[in-house]
Order: structure tokens, then C-alpha cells, then sequence
């Protein structure tokens, strides 16, 4: 079993940061292999992603999953079912700077991966301060 958790510092205010990541089509911004997302109903969403399996050609999936927005508390919680009981927590509350945010997320997987999942949570919380931050100065 397996439980990570990691935050970054975002340069944009905390209502701001929570109604970006609560809309799930935005998730393509700042999550380098998916290609899109869409919401089907109140959670279920279905992803689509650009993967490398080692020794095969690139290829797309499908995936299902569920994304529940809980604006009390500015978290999004998410899951796919699966073997691996993958699930996990954004937490969006007030930075140490007047007009930012401090990003947390926490994953809890059965798939224990080490530096492998600590690199992809880092390289996702990089994907969305870079994409919040470019999207709040207009870029």
C-alpha cells in the first residue's frame, strides 16, 4: 500500500485555483499525457490519455473515473476502480502571500511505486501552477 502526499505554493488567489481545478475539461492543461477529459454526470468522468508502455508503440486509452467537487473546503476528491484502489485528494486553502494559494494532494494507491508516483505528483502540481498561473495573467 501506498500513500504520497505533496503541495506547492500557487501565485494566484484560493477561489481562483479551486474553480479552475473544479472544472475537469481544464484537467488536459496540466496533466501531460491526457488528452481529454469529460464529465458525464456528477462524478463519473472519462479520460482519454497518450501512454508509453515500455517495448510497445505509443497508444491512446480510455479510462473511467470519478471526480467530486466539495466546494466546502475547496477539495476535489477522485478515484478509478480498478485493482490498485487508486483514489485520491486536492485541498486548495489560503498561501502565505496575500493573493495566493497552497495547493496539497494526497494519493493513496495499493500499487506501491515509490519515486515513480512521487514524480508524478510533483510534475502534476507543477502542470497546475503553470497552467493557473498563465491562465489568471492571460496568457
Amino acid at each position: 500500500m501506498g500513500d504520497y502526499d505533496t503541495s506547492v505554493n500557487v501565485a494566484v488567489p484560493p477561489a481562483t485555483l479551486f474553480s479552475y481545478l473544479a472544472d475537469v475539461e481544464n484537467l488536459p492543461a496540466y496533466m501531460p499525457r491526457l488528452t481529454s477529459a469529460r464529465r458525464h454526470d456528477d462524478d463519473q468522468v472519462t479520460v482519454t490519455a497518450h501512454i508509453d508502455p515500455p517495448g510497445e508503440p505509443q497508444q491512446a486509452v480510455q479510462a473511467e473515473a470519478w471526480i467530486r467537487v466539495l466546494e466546502e473546503g475547496r477539495s476535489l476528491e477522485w478515484g478509478a476502480p480498478g485493482p490498485h484502489d487508486y483514489r485520491g485528494r486536492l485541498h486548495v486553502s489560503a498561501g502565505d502571500d496575500d493573493g495566493s494559494s497552497r495547493l496539497s494532494v494526497e494519493l493513496h494507491t495499493e500499487r506501491v511505486e515509490g519515486a515513480q508516483v512521487d514524480e508524478g505528483l510533483a510534475e502534476a502540481l507543477r502542470g497546475i501552477k503553470s497552467a493557473v498561473e498563465a491562465s489568471e495573467a492571460g496568457q
